[in-house]
């Protein structure tokens, strides 16, 4: 099983060290961990994992960290196998921004 690749994960792992979302660090690496061991071929295969998470649209999802502290926005290729980071902040952060349209930015 070869599982899926994270884009951008380096990126994620380095603001997870930033002291506003140090208490996120071990959900998200966690969730990467677990990420990088799935082999999802579509929304329902992702949903049997993860549960709580919120399909948006065929590639958009969100997911809650830490018992919903935190969210982390990503665009899955299912076919590709790719799962690319598109947002992570806090929960109130996240009601600042429209998870639908946000894209990733260097």
């Amino acid at each position: 099983m070869h599982g899926m690749r994270i884009i951008k994960e380096k990126t994620l792992v380095e603001f997870c060290k930033l002291q506003k979302y140090k208490q996120a660090e071990s959900s998200v690496k966690s969730w990467i961990y677990e990420v990088r061991y799935s082999d999802w071929d579509n929304a329902q295969d992702l949903k049997q994992k993860y549960g709580n998470a919120s399909i948006l649209t065929s590639k958009r999802v969100v997911f809650n960290m830490k018992g919903n502290d935190f969210r982390l926005i990503v665009d899955i290729e299912f076919k590709l196998k790719l799962v690319f980071v598109v947002w992570f902040g806090s929960h109130s952060e996240n009601d600042q921004i429209n998870a639908k349209t946000i894209r990733y930015e260097e």
